[in-house]
């Protein structure tokens, strides 16, 4: 059994890589083997609309074509009994980070064939976890979840079943007052982030719990 995250943040040891380390501390509590996967670490880029995946008889048929250090990382999604995505929310949307990778991954799996819409060879759980600066309010108000939805979560579904975590008003700075950020409420976020912050941690390995048990059925 073997769950892998991959953490679209490009900050490690923070509010998304600290949830996904939560999510594969769940999974092992149920025997799997865990693998932590940084995507600031890697050099590639998004897809260049080649269509070697689309193309027939072609030797990258139903794979990318592009050789960078996604190559790996697909290979390794593909020995995986689950796998937890997470990113931080910029500007309304996953990080470009994410978003290259999700271009990618997601192209190169998509079969335009009307007998099959999906060249993944077998289905897995699929967990994602956001993080975001928005109060659970403010997202409703600007429609992420939907958004969010639409542009991720409805194309991981050829992968698997997906469960998502949304985890809100996180903590940005280790010290606020370095920063000009006086529209929010330091001691207010500290607050959130000592006594919210651990529940969604352990949601998260709940998370990883299920999924877990869910691949293992």
């Amino acid at each position: 059994m073997k769950v892998i995250s991959i953490n679209g943040s490009p900050r490690k040891n923070w509010n998304t890589d600290t949830l996904l380390n939560s999510a594969l501390q769940g999974a092992a509590s149920q025997g799997a083997e865990t693998e932590r996967i940084h995507l600031v670490d890697l050099n590639y880029k998004g897809c260049i609309s080649c269509f070697a995946c689309k193309l027939k008889g072609g030797k990258s048929y139903g794979k990318c074509s592009l050789k960078d250090d996604l190559s790996l990382v697909f290979k390794k999604i593909e020995e995986a009994d689950a796998i937890f995505l997470g990113s931080p929310i910029y500007v309304g949307s996953v990080t470009s980070l994410t978003r290259a990778f999700l271009e990618r991954f997601i192209m190169s799996n998509g079969a335009y064939d009307k007998e099959h819409t999906s060249f993944y060879k077998k289905r897995i759980p699929v967990g994602i976890i956001y993080t975001m600066n928005a109060t659970e309010s403010q997202i409703k108000a600007l429609e992420f979840e939907k958004n969010l939805r639409v542009s991720v979560e409805m194309y991981l579904k050829a992968v698997g079943e997906t469960e998502t975590l949304f985890v809100t008003d996180t903590y940005q700075f280790d010290d606020y007052s370095k920063y000009n950020a006086t529209f929010f409420d330091a001691e207010e976020k500290a607050k959130r982030h000592e006594e919210v912050f651990p529940q969604d941690c352990n949601k998260a390995f709940e998370l990883g719990v299920r999924l877990t048990r869910k691949a293992l059925d």
